[in-house]
């Protein structure tokens, strides 16, 4: 899955470390893919985006505990990476779901839609 965020307002904006995500009701946010961590800070300038890659579940159905979700919120880091800021994001899923298993794992913000998807 991927997850793009896109600068509406008139300043700068930066996307600090990787999206928590939280699917349906899960107690935390799945694992960052620690390879994936960008060179620098994602700085956004209006109107444009950036991205983060979600991998669901195993593709070789190593993942246990799968289950489908209905919802999604995702939650912006700041500067430290401990605390959250701004407004939780609720981007809408498949009205079937999708399918999580406890292989989930989210990359680092990333500039490009292309660096995100290579994980």
């Amino acid at each position: 899955m991927l997850l793009t965020v896109t600068n509406t307002g008139s300043k700068s904006c930066f996307l600090y470390g990787y999206p928590a995500v939280r699917f349906g009701e899960a107690q935390a946010v799945p694992p960052v893919i620690r390879e994936s961590q960008p060179q620098a800070v994602v700085t956004l300038e209006p109107g444009q985006s950036g991205y983060a890659s979600v991998n669901l579940s195993a593709t070789d159905g190593s993942g246990s505990n799968g289950h489908t979700v209905n919802s999604l919120t995702v939650y912006f880091r700041g500067r430290s990476g401990n605390e959250s800021v701004g407004a939780a994001a609720h981007p809408s899923l498949p009205a079937k779901g999708v399918y999580v298993d406890d292989s989930l794992k989210v990359t680092y913000w990333q500039q490009s839609m292309d660096d995100a998807i290579n994980w």
